[in-house]
């Protein structure tokens, strides 16, 4: 491109002050979201505290320009989780080391690795659902919380024993804290030990020792190349020169798949139980299925509910090149591109009829990679996808198998954001009556 005769060029956007665009996008995001898709078409311009000026694209051909588009143009925005989850994190990587770092970390999340932890993953939702109060309305993202908690213990931490209960306790109040503080500078400094900033470094702290004890364990263990949780083969890793990941980049690592993938695996179970009670010829469905044995019904309704209630509503990049052409756009640098994955799911131009929950639409078919996009795409595409996948196909297996759920005329919960994720504003109210076993034919 001719960067002397380029010309910027922006969608149109509000005219109104920068604070009331930023008030409206922390307050009321999807609703300000679609009132400006209305007026202003798929693409718009906000102009936002923090971020500035920000380019809201939701046409799945411009979401596939950006995902495709080199890090040397577009790369990370300055608001990500790797400000709170450390320099060695994925999510503050760019470009040759983003890459480097993805093929150590991919392999353990993915292929024959994810059937060996299916049945962790079962033993932990029948630990938990053993639990459950009979007939008795009650919330079930917490259930969903510790369910995830625990399943990301085992498998990515190899956790056990004091290690175990030390993380279980710490994790939650780190993760929580760290996503709130991720997009406020102000917050992320340490001005003492009861500032959010100086809480954060001592929770982190304390994760460091801990996983710095089972580094230590892991690497005394004789069977260390026997073992098949993350944590052992990250230490086993090596890159392309023989060199293996420092201790403190596999803690960051560890950290960033627990945040990535511990709450809004659980977000995204509280909202699909909160779906299937208020569409009962769907919920009868998936039981049938379960009892025989089937999956496909199961797998498209995650689907289903990934495009109607994503709990990650955008991506975003900062324009690093001096100017960017993204379809009819020229983008200056600095700017910022949000890429709205609710914007996008919810186009009946993309998806025919999508306020409708129909889970229908994804039997036998896979999703365009740049129209559902829950997890992102392109280089930047969450690690550990095909791992939430599987874990939550196996905890709605387990619990349809288990119990009949009841339904609902209720309105459908608000949507709600919770630091990382948008979560059902009532958590997922659930209600279960176990099922009684068949007795043998004499």
């Amino acid at each position: 491109m001719n960067h002397q005769s380029t010309r910027v060029c922006l969608p149109p956007g509000p005219r109104l002050p920068k604070v009331l665009q930023g008030l409206g996008f922390v307050l009321r995001r999807q609703q300000m979201m679609q009132q400006l898709q209305r007026a202003y078409g798929p693409s718009f311009t906000l102009d936002l505290p923090l971020h500035g000026r920000t380019v809201v694209i939701s046409e799945p051909t411009l979401i596939k320009q950006l995902f495709q588009t080199k890090n040397d143009i577009v790369g990370l925005s300055d608001f990500n989780l790797g400000v709170v989850l450390g320099s060695g994190s994925l999510f503050s990587l760019d470009g040759t080391e983003h890459h480097r770092r993805r093929k150590l970390v991919v392999p353990p999340l993915h292929g024959r690795r994810l059937q060996g932890y299916e049945a962790v993953v079962e033993e932990e939702v029948l630990r938990e659902t053993a639990t459950w109060p009979c007939g008795v309305e009650f919330a079930s993202m917490p259930s969903m919380t510790r369910i995830t908690l625990n399943i990301i213990l085992r498998t990515v931490f190899g956790a056990e024993g004091t290690e175990f209960d030390q993380l279980r306790k710490l994790l939650p109040s780190l993760v929580e804290l760290g996503s709130k503080i991720a997009g406020i500078p102000l917050f992320r400094m340490n001005l003492g030990a009861w500032s959010p900033g100086g809480r954060y470094r001592a929770y982190r702290r304390r994760f460091d020792d801990i996983v710095d004890s089972l580094i230590k364990k892991a690497l005394a263990a004789p069977s260390l190349e026997d073992r098949q949780d993350v944590l052992s083969l990250l230490l086993q890793a090596r890159y392309e020169d023989g060199k293996p990941m420092t201790r403190q980049h596999i803690a960051d690592e560890l950290l960033t798949l627990l945040a990535a993938g511990h709450e809004t695996t659980a977000t995204t179970l509280a909202w699909a139980f909160e779906r299937i009670r208020r569409h009962p010829t769907v919920l009868y469905r998936l039981a049938g299925e379960a009892e025989a044995g089937g999956s496909e019904l199961r797998h498209a309704t995650i689907l289903e509910v990934q495009r109607t209630r994503p709990v990650i509503d955008a991506v975003d990049r900062k324009v690093k090149a001096p100017f960017y052409a993204l379809g009819d756009w020229v983008i200056p640098q600095g700017h910022t591109v949000m890429a709205s994955i609710d914007l996008t799911h919810n186009a009946d131009s993309v998806f025919p009829h999508a306020e409708s929950f129909d889970p229908d639409r994804f039997l036998g078919v896979n999703p365009d990679t740049y129209s559902w996009v829950p997890f992102g795409g392109g280089t930047r595409r969450c690690v550990g996808a095909a791992f939430a996948t599987m874990e939550m196909n196996v905890v709605l297996r387990t619990v349809l198998r288990e119990f009949e759920l009841g339904t609902t005329f209720a309105p459908p919960e608000r949507a709600q954001w919770r630091g990382i994720a948008i979560a059902p504003g009532d958590d997922g109210r659930l209600v279960a009556h176990r099922k009684t076993p068949k007795r043998a034919i004499q």
